[in-house]
């Protein structure tokens, strides 16, 4: 018994109007507009909260400006829900909130929530891919997609002041190394069998904050499609379209006006208990087996020029 997943990221923003505009085009589902905020969803009804930056009943940020200020963390039944936060003994939060939520704080200072999960199962076949004598798509061509529609908020990747503190936290919930940069960053499961992870934890002492939040697509097409009706729009690439040699997904990041960067990704590893954990050095090329910098020009179809300053992968 173990959480199953993001159930609910809340930003504090310092534009409405410009997260609407954003969040609109990334193709979430919208189900509130107020002047105290906005409210989304995926397709399998991972939300996405979104209130003014001053609102004095969000947490605390952990950085300046616009951030993820909670995540909710949901589990497939009370008994579940139970079991997870059983680890944490003692330390485990009191009684929930209104709104069903237990909450309390990470070591980092980040908001956490935990409830029994409002997402609703997904499951989609994926397109075939064809091999050398081995066709699985026949008579049928590969989707183009005209834009994106995020299934659900897969993972939240964060910088940490004491990597070695948070690591046992998370793991007192129940989560699991899947990938590790030894003494630099920790990739995560919250579930076995589960996707090789739900949080990705860097070390960056004494500078807590958020790296990125990513939604889960369809396959490559998606992505693809997805960011090139982002880059239409205006939206400026951090980096991508890409693929990460470590979990193996394939990637394209946006700047945006919520936080720091958010993710398209798609077809990455899933874990069972015979999954063996590797360890490696942080570096440019386990990063990204290949990306393109500046992303693609939703015009011509071809790369924007640019160069790659987003310092990901980078030691």
């Amino acid at each position: 018994m173990a959480l199953n997943g993001i159930d609910r990221v809340t930003f504090g923003v310092p534009d409405l109007g410009e997260a609407k505009r954003f969040l609109d085009d990334w193709g979430l589902t919208p189900l509130a507009a107020t002047p105290g905020g906005l409210q989304y969803e995926t397709r399998d009804g991972s939300e996405v909260v979104v209130r003014p930056i001053d609102d004095p009943a969000l947490p605390p940020p952990i950085e300046p400006g616009g951030t993820v200020r909670e995540v909710v963390w949901g589990a497939k039944s009370a008994a579940e829900l139970d079991a997870a936060l059983a680890g944490l003994g003692a330390d485990r939060p009191g009684k929930a909130d209104a709104d069903g939520i237990l909450r309390m704080r990470d070591p980092t200072g980040l908001g956490i929530g935990f409830r029994v999960s409002h997402r609703r199962p997904l499951s989609e076949p994926p397109t075939p891919v064809n091999g050398p004598g081995s066709p699985h798509r026949v008579d049928r061509r590969s989707p183009v997609y005209d834009r994106a529609h995020p299934a659900k908020i897969g993972h939240i990747v964060l910088f940490v002041d004491d990597l070695a503190k948070s690591r046992v936290f998370y793991e007192r919930l129940g989560f699991v190394l899947s990938d590790e940069y030894p003494g630099h960053g920790a990739f995560m499961r919250c579930r076995t069998p589960g996707d090789h992870h739900n949080l990705f934890m860097l070390n960056r002492p004494g500078k807590s904050g958020l790296n990125h939040v990513a939604f889960t697509v369809a396959d490559i097409h998606e992505v693809i499609g997805g960011g090139i009706a982002m880059s239409k729009k205006g939206w400026k690439t951090e980096i991508g379209p890409g693929r990460h040699p470590i979990s193996s997904a394939y990637f394209w990041y946006f700047h945006n006006p919520l936080s720091a960067p958010l993710e398209y990704y798609a077809d990455e590893d899933y874990c069972t208990a015979a999954w063996k954990p590797g360890q490696f050095e942080r570096s440019p090329e386990l990063f990204a087996e290949w990306a393109i910098a500046g992303g693609i020009d939703g015009t011509s179809r071809r790369q924007v020029r640019g160069t790659d300053d987003s310092g990901r992968g980078k030691p």
